[in-house]
């Protein structure tokens, strides 16, 4: 019991999450880029879009695969 209560405060190294983390990084820079260039350009169409991009990348769809994964 001991040794179950001491493994918890560890973080597991290997977590089961299973996605490959650069497909949402990528989308996540090029949200960024995309929302400088809005702020270049002035557009705030452009900037919300880069936002939304930078959204999707670091929070709805990583949340969408572990909800699919059955988390």
């Amino acid at each position: 019991m001991l040794v179950t209560t001491l493994a918890n405060w560890f973080p597991d190294p290997t977590p089961e999450f299973g996605a490959n983390p650069k497909p949402f990084i990528a989308l996540m820079l090029v949200g960024f880029v995309v929302g400088v260039f809005g702020h270049i350009i002035k557009s705030k169409t452009t900037v919300a879009l880069g936002i939304g991009l930078i959204f999707l990348g670091t929070f709805v769809l990583p949340l969408g695969v572990y909800i699919a994964k059955g988390g």
